[in-house]
């Protein structure tokens, strides 16, 4: 065991864990937040998905260790229930969630993909979203609220 300082959602925490541990049980057993999921432990599906200094990482295979003092971003920290970010009213307008496993990985994958390249193609977002796996089979109404995300933001 040993104290890891992590900078989460704009906040520091200490945490005491084996620096082993991957960063999806800290953030889900340790700090209590329900963005990421465990979904197939190999970082395949997507379902435990965050932003590591602003790039997408799944954090199911990730060591706690490996984050040192970089800023991590789960869903939760892009914006409240009351205030949601302009991608998951997005995802809300359009119905998108259904079970909500596969949320941390689509919103935060096109979250970043249109934060670096604003005018992607269709072809574009299906392909960085081929990588995350939707169980409810919501593919076409996540594609459209990418899609409104994208209007939105020109």
């Amino acid at each position: 065991m040993a104290a890891i300082s992590l900078k989460v959602n704009g906040n520091v925490y200490t945490v005491d864990v084996d620096p082993e541990t991957p960063l999806l049980y800290v953030l889900s057993d340790e700090l209590h937040l329900r963005g990421p999921k465990f979904g197939c432990g190999m970082a395949q599906c997507g379902a435990c998905t965050v932003l590591v200094q602003g790039e997408v990482r799944r954090s199911c295979m990730m060591p706690v260790s490996a984050v040192k003092q970089q800023e991590v971003t789960t869903l939760e920290g892009l914006g409240t229930p009351e205030k949601p970010h302009a991608i998951q009213e997005a995802f809300i307008q359009e119905g998108a969630a259904q079970c909500g496993f596969c949320l941390s990985g689509a919103i935060l994958t096109a979250k970043v993909l249109l934060d670096e390249n604003p005018k992607a193609s269709d072809e574009e977002i299906r392909e960085a979203m081929s990588s995350i796996l939707c169980r409810c089979f919501t593919h076409t109404r996540i594609l459209r609220a990418i899609k409104r995300y994208q209007r939105s933001r020109a």
